[in-house]
């Protein structure tokens, strides 16, 4: 067994560009674990300027100075941030209030109409009892009520959690510019630590940059329209909570595949409750559905295309591990992960072959 475990490290671990890749994707991994809630802000910082980045790269591309490119996207930052949390948090916030408030007469609405169906269709008293729709249904309403209490009290139930949201708030922002300013002077230092012997790294990491950079700022672009076509249309049909239901539907699209199955379900709930079975209600469940069609079939194909090549089933790995391990974060990098590993395997695998090869020539020789 160990002579096995001796030969299959030799055969993986020889060449030292592997070992090199190795030990950076392990320290990487290992201080995020160890140190994420701790260094939360400075990670959310790295993200955000990442992505702000590109748009400074693209004002350059146009003999925008970078200073000056630099603080057009800066403060363009700036008041995005200051719309969001004096424009649609309180928006948000107020039509999730209101939504808790009407869940248990939407509740008390749905269970008259369960124990409906048994006189309708016989054949469900067969498989549920009267007795055991309602426990379900009062089952239900509690474990939504306590949602909704923990919902509403939780951001502002305590002075440390209200000092945590403003520290963030003011932390965040200056490094964010500090990052964007000084980027060539942070990835230098960055640099100093790593050996000098990297090509393999660097070689992964430049194909892995591209991919990332280009997903991220993809993403964002279809959380934006999607959202925006949601709440036009939810408008349009005059669809309560609109911006709530619309913003669910726009960030459904973080989750690949079970996003917009999950985010059906309150769309499908508050439309039947408002309407119940009507032409409104058909309407605006066939406009959601041609949203999430030109989504599925146009959008992300136009954004997308040739970023990623991952098959369905590792995508949806990816988000159930990463989800697992680093949460909201842990689902949004899913793809972009496992695109690292794609190519870390891909690159290994190829050095691999190669000392295979070579071997394989000295021995034949």
């Amino acid at each position: 067994m160990i002579e096995y475990l001796k030969n299959w490290y030799q055969q993986n671990f020889s060449n030292p560009q592997i070992v090199i890749l190795a030990l950076c994707l392990i320290v990487g991994f290992a201080s995020v674990l160890l140190f994420g809630d701790l260094l939360a802000p400075l990670i959310a910082s790295i993200v955000i300027a990442y992505v702000l980045d590109g748009v400074v790269g693209l004002l350059q591309q146009g003999r925008i100075p970078r200073f000056l490119a630099l603080l057009l996207v800066f403060f363009g930052f700036l008041a995005l941030l200051i719309i969001i949390l004096f424009g649609l948090i309180p928006k948000l916030s107020q039509q999730l209030t209101q939504f808790f408030r009407e869940l248990p007469g939407m509740i008390t609405q749905g269970q008259n109409l369960l124990m409906q169906l048994p006189d309708k269709y016989p054949s469900i008293a067969q498989i549920f009892t009267e007795a055991q729709i309602t426990e379900m249904i009062s089952s239900l309403r509690s474990q939504l009520i306590a949602v909704g209490q923990n919902v509403l009290s939780q951001p502002l139930e305590s002075v440390v959690g209200l000092i945590t949201i403003i520290v963030y708030l003011i932390i965040v922002p200056l490094l964010v510019f500090f990052f964007l300013k000084d980027k060539g002077k942070i990835l230098g230092w960055a640099e100093s630590f790593l050996p000098s012997n990297r090509e393999l790294t660097n070689e992964v990491w430049i194909e892995v940059n591209k991919k990332i950079a280009s997903y991220i700022r993809g993403k964002v672009i279809e959380i934006l329209v999607v959202w925006a076509a949601t709440y036009v249309t939810f408008v349009f049909f005059g669809l309560d909570y609109a911006m709530l239901l619309s913003f669910l539907v726009g960030i459904s699209v973080i989750i690949p595949y079970v996003g917009a199955a999950l985010v059906t379900i309150p769309v499908v709930f508050v439309a039947y409750f408002q309407w119940g079975p009507s032409s409104e209600f058909v309407y605006v469940l066939l406009a959601y559905a041609a949203i999430q069609l030109l989504d599925g079939n146009v959008l992300v194909p136009l954004l997308f295309s040739e970023i990623v090549n991952l098959h369905p089933v590792a995508i949806i790995a990816a988000v159930l591990i990463f989800g697992g391990i680093w949460g909201v974060w842990g689902v949004f990098f899913a793809i972009p992960l496992a695109t690292l590993f794609h190519a870390v395997i891909r690159a290994w695998s190829s050095i691999n072959r190669g000392s295979w090869q070579k071997q394989q020539s000295l021995s034949g020789s």
